[in-house]
Formats: C-alpha cells, sequence, structure tokens
C-alpha cells in the first residue's frame, strides 16, 4: 500500500480565500492602516519639529508599537495564509489574485512606515532618554532605534511611495514569473522502465537517486529543460538585480552588500572573518569530494553525482520512519523539543507531498494569529529530505520559542544569519545522534556522507552563490547580462569554490535559474547566512556538549530574543567573539574529523 503524504491544514487560520473571517480581516487591516496614518499625521509628525519630554514621547512611541504590532500580527497572518496556497498551488487562481490584491492593499501600510522610519530619524536624538523609562516603548527599543538607524538610506517621501508601487509589477512581478515558470513546467523521465509526469523539483530532487544512470539522465534532462527556459529566466534576474542596484545607489548605499549586511545585524569585519576562515577550509571540503569520486568510480566528481548517496542507502525513507527518526534524536536533546515537533506532526502543520504547481524546496513560515507554524517540503524518501525536515522543525521551533515568550511581531525581527542558527542546530542534533549509534561501516559511510555533503553545500556552494551574486550585482551596474554571460559567471564561481574538488567539464551552469531567493528584492545574498547559521550553530553545539541539559533554557532565551540584538551582542552572551576569524575556524574544524573518518571508511 503506498503511503500517504501529508498536506498541511491551515483551516485554523482561514477555510479558503472565501472565508468571511478573511474578507472581515483584510478590511480591519485597512481601517487600522488609516487609523496609524492618522495617528503618525495627527500626533507623531508635529513632534519632529519642536522638543517634548520624554515621558511624552514615550507615551506616543508606546502606543505606535502598539498600534503596529496589531497591524503586524494581521496582515502577517494574511500574507502567510496567501503564501502557503500560492506556493503549493500555482494553478490556484483565486489565491493569486487574493494575494495580488493584499499586495496592492498593503501599499498605503509600506508607505506610512517609510514615514515613521524618516520620522524616527529626525527625533534620534531624543529617543534615549524616552526608551530608558518603563513601558512599551523601552521593550521595543531595539527596532526602534534600528529604524532610526536605518532611516539614513530612504529617499524622500515620494520617491520612497513610488518604489512600493513600482514594486508590484517590477522586481516582485519578476519574482513571481519565475516562481510561476519553475512550478508549473512539467518533464517526462523514465524510472524503472516507465515514464513518469514530474515537476522540475522532483527532477531535480532525483540529484539523490542510488541509480547513477537515472542521476546522469535526471542532470542532462535538466540542464536541457532551462536550457530552453534561460531567457525568460535571465530577464526576471536582470528585473530583479536592476531595481535593487537602482534603490541601492538612490538610497545613498555603498553597495550591493551594505544593505544586505544591514539587513542581517552584522558588520564587514564579521562577515569578511567568515569568508576567510571558509577560503582556508576549501581544500578540506575539495578532499572530501575527491574521496567521493573514487568511492563512485571516477576520476573526478560530475555534478550529477555531488549529492550521489554512498554507503548502505539502498533503502527509501517512509515519512513515518522520518518522523520517529526526528522524533526519537531531538528528545536527546531536550524532551521539549521532541515534544513541540510531535505537535506538529501530529497537527498537519507538514505538507510534504510533491506535485504539480508546488514550488521546490522548503520553508516554515510563522503564523502570528494562531501561534503556530507551517512546513513545506518536496519529501521524495531520501535521507537528504529527513534532514530537510529536521532543518524547518527547527525554523518552527524558533517561532515557538517566541511565541512562548509573548514576543510581538517587532521584537520577533529576525536577521537572516540568525534565523538559520536552529534549523542547523537541529540537523546537528539528529546528524550527531544518529553516528554515535551507527557502528556498521556501511551505515557510517551513509550518515558521514549525508552530514558532510551538506556542510558542503552550506560552506562551499553557499561560497559559490556569494561570489556569483557579487558578480552579477556588479555587472548589472552597467548593462544587462545576457543568460549565457550569467551562466559563465555561475560557473566560474563554482571553479573558484569547488576548484579541483570536481570535474571542471560536467558543472551546474543553471544553478542560478531554480533559486528563489536570487529572485526576491528583498532577499539580496540570502547565501551567506547559510553558512553563518551553520557555523554559528556549529559553535553553540560545542557549547551544549560541555554544559548538557544546562544549556538548553539559555538557548531558548536566544532563540526568543534574536529580534531584539545585533547578532556581535547575542553571541556575545555565549562568549562568541563573531568577528574574530579564529570562531569561524574552530567550527569548520569540527567537519576535519568527520571527512578524515570518511576517507578511512
Amino acid at each position: 500500500m503506498t503511503e500517504t503524504i501529508p498536506r498541511w491544514d491551515l483551516s485554523n487560520i482561514y477555510t479558503g480565500v472565501d472565508d468571511p473571517q478573511l474578507a472581515l480581516d483584510l478590511s480591519i487591516l485597512k481601517d487600522e492602516t488609516i487609523a496609524l496614518t492618522r495617528f503618525f499625521e495627527n500626533d507623531l509628525l508635529p513632534i519632529a519639529d519642536s522638543q517634548v519630554t520624554p515621558e511624552a514621547l514615550s507615551k506616543h512611541l508606546g502606543h505606535l508599537v502598539e498600534l503596529t504590532n496589531t497591524i503586524y500580527t494581521r496582515s502577517g497572518t494574511i500574507g502567510s495564509y496567501l503564501y502557503g496556497l500560492t506556493s503549493t498551488d500555482s494553478f490556484d487562481k483565486a489565491a493569486e489574485q487574493l494575494q495580488s490584491q493584499f499586495h496592492i492593499g498593503m501599499l498605503p501600510l509600506r508607505n506610512v512606515s517609510v514615514r515613521i522610519a524618516a520620522w524616527l530619524g529626525k527625533i534620534a536624538d531624543q529617543l534615549p532618554a524616552a526608551l530608558a523609562l518603563p513601558g512599551s516603548a523601552r521593550e521595543h527599543a531595539f527596532s526602534l532605534l534600528e529604524e532610526a538607524k536605518q532611516s539614513q538610506f530612504l529617499m524622500s517621501e515620494p520617491e520612497e511611495e513610488l518604489a512600493n508601487e513600482l514594486s508590484l509589477s517590477g522586481g516582485s512581478a519578476w519574482g513571481d514569473l519565475q516562481g510561476t515558470l519553475t512550478s508549473q513546467k512539467q518533464v517526462e523521465f523514465e524510472i524503472d522502465g516507465k515514464s513518469e509526469s514530474l515537476p522540475l523539483p522532483a527532477l531535480i530532487n532525483l540529484r539523490s537517486h542510488p541509480s547513477a544512470d537515472v542521476r546522469e539522465r535526471a542532470y542532462t534532462l535538466e540542464q536541457a529543460t532551462f536550457e530552453e527556459m534561460k531567457e525568460a529566466l535571465a530577464a526576471c534576474l536582470n528585473g530583479v538585480k536592476g531595481t535593487v542596484n537602482t534603490l541601492d545607489r538612490k538610497r545613498g548605499r555603498e553597495d550591493s552588500l551594505h544593505s544586505s549586511l544591514d539587513s542581517a545585524r552584522i558588520d564587514r569585519q564579521t562577515l569578511d572573518a567568515m569568508i576567510s576562515a571558509i577560503e582556508d577550509s576549501l581544500p578540506m571540503f575539495r578532499s572530501y569530494f575527491q574521496a567521493k569520486a573514487k568511492l563512485l568510480g571516477f576520476e573526478k566528481l560530475p555534478w550529477w553525482s555531488l549529492f550521489a548517496p554512498v554507503g548502505s542507502v539502498d533503502k527509501s525513507y517512509t515519512f513515518e520512519e522520518a518522523k520517529e527518526i526526528i522524533l526519537t534524536n531531538f528528545a536527546r536533546f531536550s524532551p521539549e523539543l521532541s515534544d513541540f515537533a510531535r505537535h506538529a506532526f501530529e497537527n498537519n502543520w507538514i505538507d510534504a507531498l510533491q506535485r504539480s504547481g508546488k514550488r521546490g524546496g522548503a520553508y516554515c513560515m510563522g503564523v502570528e494569529a494562531v501561534k503556530e507554524s507551517r512546513i513545506m517540503s518536496n519529501f521524495d524518501g531520501s535521507f537528504d529530505q529527513v534532514m530537510t525536515l529536521a532543518h524547518e522543525l527547527g525554523h518552527a521551533f524558533h517561532n515557538y520559542c517566541a511565541f512562548q515568550a509573548d514576543k510581538t511581531p517587532l521584537q520577533t525581527d529576525t536577521p537572516m544569519t540568525l534565523a538559520e542558527t536552529a534549523s542547523i542546530m537541529c540537523e546537528t542534533i539528529v546528524f550527531n545522534a544518529l553516528l554515535e549509534k551507527i557502528d556498521d561501516p556501511q551505515a557510517e559511510q551513509a550518515i558521514l556522507e549525508t552530514s558532510i555533503s551538506s556542510d558542503a553545500q552550506t560552506i562551499v556552494d553557499i561560497y559559490s552563490r556569494f561570489l556569483f551574486e557579487r558578480e552579477v550585482f556588479e555587472r548589472r551596474k552597467n548593462a544587462t547580462l545576457s543568460a549565457d554571460e550569467i551562466s559563465e559567471i555561475m560557473l566560474q564561481a563554482q571553479r573558484d569554490s569547488y576548484g579541483d574538488g570536481i570535474d571542471p567539464e560536467v558543472m551546474n551552469k543553471f544553478a542560478w535559474t531554480w533559486k528563489p531567493h536570487y529572485y526576491s528584492t528583498g532577499l539580496s545574498f540570502y547565501n551567506y547566512p547559510y553558512a553563518f547559521g551553520n557555523l554559528f550553530a556549529k559553535g553553540l553545539y560545542a557549547i551544549y556538549k560541555q554544559k548538557g541539559a544546562a544549556f538548553v533554557q539559555d538557548y531558548k532565551a536566544l532563540l526568543a530574543s534574536t529580534g531584539e540584538a545585533s547578532a556581535a551582542d547575542l553571541a556575545a552572551r555565549f562568549g562568541i567573539d563573531i568577528r574574530s576569524k579564529e570562531f569561524w575556524a574552530a567550527s569548520l574544524a569540527q567537519i576535519a574529523p568527520q571527512i578524515e573518518r570518511y576517507k578511512q571508511l
């Protein structure tokens, strides 16, 4: 009997796009935005041109954050629900239309938010005294001060409003087109003598298939498919990167990386330290790729076997088996983490079924109104997908810690760097727990392969994506890039990252086509945060091994407060200096014994 792969249940949020409560919430959101705008214009604006007492300013700021949190709770819930529908079924035209209407309806909120940020910048000198007083304002001091700080990178009010309106038919539209093109594309592929119509995400997932023939044919078909689609996708990428470059220049940003660093709440010193440590580690990873090539019978590792399973992996995991692996090993870290994950499984928070119209990859979204999360994945029975579930459940646990601590939306605005901490920690927990119990060399090799391959992706491949995106942004300043030029940039980035670890004649020039992060104006350089999260989590895991159960409460407190401090300040709680290359090198060094053991098996 074929196993039923779960689809999520969103009904406790809304019952559908025709749910009267959804229509009512959209109407209330409009009224709340009007109320916020009036409060800003009638009560806040006059303060910019006059001195008020700290007490009066604190009161006004407190009301501001309360109004804002209420609106963000409602808008975030609506936005998450609609994205949940459209990302799992791009054929749902009713949901797509309502999502478009919602985005248009959000423009007044985006516009007043820009005006508020500019106002905070004007009264920046008055903020410290007001935020020192008890109340809602002080509880949201970090968010308010960050807004004031970033206000220096705003265009004029009319320009920001125009940018917001144009985004719907500009950057966001290009991103939507990329998502539609890649999610709806079907290809014919033969497995076990039977031809199947596969969505692109399912075809890409075949990169980890046990059969070399299947992997090579899937790679060949993937390359041919993207060859047909490359011009449309290149137009999408040019549209997004051109938009970001223009806005960064108009806002006075130093370069394309500047706003990303601010959003990540790290400085260039931190990024440079991490990148330098990564560059030093590349020979270590290349030795792993070379060892894998030998195991698989290649002189040099072709791209289509980069994710090939090694060891005793003839088994395909059922979803129920994946669930038990995760729950059992989560429990070794914390019974609370395991109980939480069980609740997610048993209450249909997970949409794991691969199907046409569903986007590739995986994600987790928090739903503020119901204090829950939802997880999307594309489960195919591979061990890699088991780890993907563990990863996304880590994100959900992160949300849970914030919800449990009664954090508001403004307090949970987590930077990309720290957003990956819990997810990669959960991967690490499962990997290490499994490794400890394995005594069969073939099984050990399989687990090591999955662990090292995952690290290689978040270190080596992420480094290549960082190089790629940096170069694309730089060249896009001067001209539109052809699809072939974009592909060559990607190939060069892979050469610089993978080096002699892989076959230079069989790489993936189309790796830029299906990664949705490249096509978001708000997620530029959504690559190095994965490396940050991986290595930061490894540093935290080392501390956990020293402290044991006593670590868990401190860890939960960290997750609950990731939206309320810089990455450096939060890391300092655990005695970690993220501006030091030594910290990143120490985290990377934890991978070396695994690679050496892998080479011995």
